[in-house]
């Protein structure tokens, strides 16, 4: 399933890993919002955590279609992700995230905090209380 993916850190434009990772293999970026998240500083990156209430600000990132593949494995190497793995930092999961403007949801890839560390994060982590990376 080719989904578009919802960045919401150091994968913004503007942010270090952008032009590392997404110049040049994406098609289209647009404003979007993930509803039932919070925001965590990682510290230097952040955490989406899911939480009914939440807001999560971020960018849907729509990758061009010859570049989906690697992206998509770029992307789950950065974020530490691998399928089923227990040490995993974060889990890609499938969620409707909002586009900015249109109000419309789209099904996209989104990586969250793996549940060990959003236990750890719920304890004892700091909150971005606006749910937006940019202005924390």
């Amino acid at each position: 399933m080719r989904l578009p993916f919802f960045v919401y850190g150091t994968l913004l434009p503007g942010e270090a890993n952008h032009d590392l990772f997404l110049r040049g293999r994406t098609g289209h970026e647009e404003p979007a919002r993930l509803n039932g998240a919070v925001l965590y500083d990682g510290p230097g990156y952040p955490y989406a955590v899911e939480e009914w209430g939440g807001v999560v600000y971020g960018e849907l990132v729509t990758a061009l279609p010859d570049e989906y593949e690697e992206l998509l494995i770029a992307l789950d190497r950065l974020e530490d992700y691998a399928p089923g793995d227990p040490r995993n930092l974060y889990e890609r999961v499938e969620r409707q995230v909002i586009r900015d403007g249109h109000d419309t949801a789209v099904r996209a890839w989104v990586y969250v905090a793996a549940p060990a560390v959003a236990a750890r994060l719920r304890a004892r982590g700091k909150l971005i209380e606006s749910g937006d990376w940019r202005v924390r």
